[in-house]
């Protein structure tokens, strides 16, 4: 039997006919389900504008009351961000815990962090909620006014004092502990640029597919390498940004990156503390915007992943875009069509031209050459074998003879030990 303190009953207000407001309900509802709450009734209201004191129309407050005790909900959860004097006021009209939206992506992103960075992430984003709610959070302590400083405050204003300045404190201490994996974060990042090697990023709305796009990437083209990520159908599954270098068979390799999922209404609180892992992004070569095109509000999740990007600052990087699961839509696939992929992650359709699309985009510095190297440079035709797409090899009189597709930068390194060198755009 359902515990009673696991179910729910989901409210949304309708401002002014907004589109995607029946999905965003839905969304909710599934929220809800990833943080293990049973959503067992929903109450809807259509408003120009939200209350300011009750979110809902008061009017709604009765129905909602016997709506969550007519279904033995314990909680209800509303579909936007609520203000301390709303969770409060609803508290005692309803006499059920209240939440919202972004405390319940707060919940799932603690339940799901499994490094540390990404719990000092999101304890950090889920402080700054409650530095502003205490006194929602804390409505049982008695509180009287008057004076200034601690001596002169009811018990319970001395209680919420303390808290907040104990909640200040952790908050300084864990962006501190931050720093310092930031500061690591970035060394790597600078020692990856130092290498060349193009930076590949999977965007995308929560659960269209990205893991499991990396570990079909890497399964097609490194199947020994054993470095699979994390792949599950459910919301939030990778919070951590997870990096594989991919080989491709003509000795050209790049960086892929994972990252964790877009939503609607992403708290700002995340992105925030987010904000060093998302770096990733924005220092990005190329984006990959992984697409669930089997959902009926894909396009809506494009427009959300679209704005997380600019509010990122990464909006001006290439992108392509990747429709996955295209196997349960009925369109064909694979299929590529200019900037777009049709595929299937799961079923490993579309990887080539997926990645024959990003190679377009990621190798615009190579030059097809053919090249003639002296045998006393003989190490140079083992280096373009290891680091160039060698076409070709014949041996003559004055040396080794390539035609070969290599990096501009190496061709213009060596060349002057070629005995000719021409380069073929």
């Amino acid at each position: 039997m359902e515990q009673p303190n696991n179910r729910a009953v989901i409210v949304g207000v309708n401002l002014n006919d907004r589109p995607g407001f029946a999905y965003s309900m839905e969304e909710l509802a599934n929220l809800a389900e990833a943080c293990n709450i049973e959503v067992v009734g929903q109450l809807t209201q259509n408003a120009i504008k939200i209350n300011s004191s009750h979110y809902i129309g008061t009017g709604k407050i009765d129905e909602l009351s016997a709506l969550a005790l007519g279904s033995d909900a314990s909680t209800v959860i509303f579909n936007d961000e609520l203000s301390p004097s709303q969770i409060r006021n609803l508290e005692s009209a309803l006499q059920k815990r209240v939440i919202d939206r972004t405390i319940l992506i707060l919940d799932i992103f603690a339940e799901r962090a499994r490094t540390r960075e990404a719990q000092l992430q999101v304890e950090v984003a889920k402080l700054q909620y409650m530095l502003p709610r205490l006194v929602g959070l804390r409505e049982s302590l008695g509180r009287q006014g008057g004076g200034s400083g601690l001596k002169n405050r009811g018990a319970g204003e001395t209680k919420l004092e303390l808290d907040r300045r104990r909640i200040e404190d952790r908050i300084a201490a864990l962006q501190h502990e931050l720093e310092k994996l930031v500061a690591q974060r970035q060394v790597q990042r600078k020692q990856r640029h130092k290498t060349g090697v193009p930076v590949v990023c999977l965007v995308g709305y929560t659960n269209a597919g990205k893991s499991s796009l990396m570990n079909a990437v890497l399964q097609r083209f490194m199947p020994d390498s054993g470095k699979q990520v994390l792949a599950q159908d459910m919301l939030f599954a990778t919070l951590e940004t997870s990096v594989r270098a991919i080989e491709l068979p003509d000795n050209k390799s790049f960086l892929l990156t994972d990252t964790v999922g877009f939503v609607s209404q992403l708290p700002h609180y995340l992105v925030k503390a987010f904000r060093s892992t998302l770096e990733e992004v924005a220092e990005a070569d190329l984006l990959i915007q992984v697409v669930d095109a089997s959902n009926p509000e894909y396009e809506r999740h494009i427009e959300v992943t679209n704005s997380t990007l600019e509010e990122l600052g990464a909006d001006g990087i290439p992108m392509i875009y990747a429709y996955n699961k295209a196997d349960l839509t009925g369109q064909p696939y694979p299929r590529a069509d200019g900037d777009s992929v049709y595929l299937s992650a799961r079923q490993g359709a579309g990887l080539e031209e997926l990645i024959a699309l990003a190679r377009e985009r990621i190798f615009r510095d190579y030059v097809l050459c053919e090249v003639v190297i002296p045998f006393s440079e003989g190490r140079l035709v083992s280096y373009f074998n290891a680091n160039a797409h060698v076409r070709s090899t014949e041996y003559k009189e004055n040396g080794t003879r390539l035609i070969m597709e290599c990096k501009r930068a190496d061709y213009e390194k060596y060349k002057e030990f070629f005995v000719q060198a021409e380069a073929t755009e």
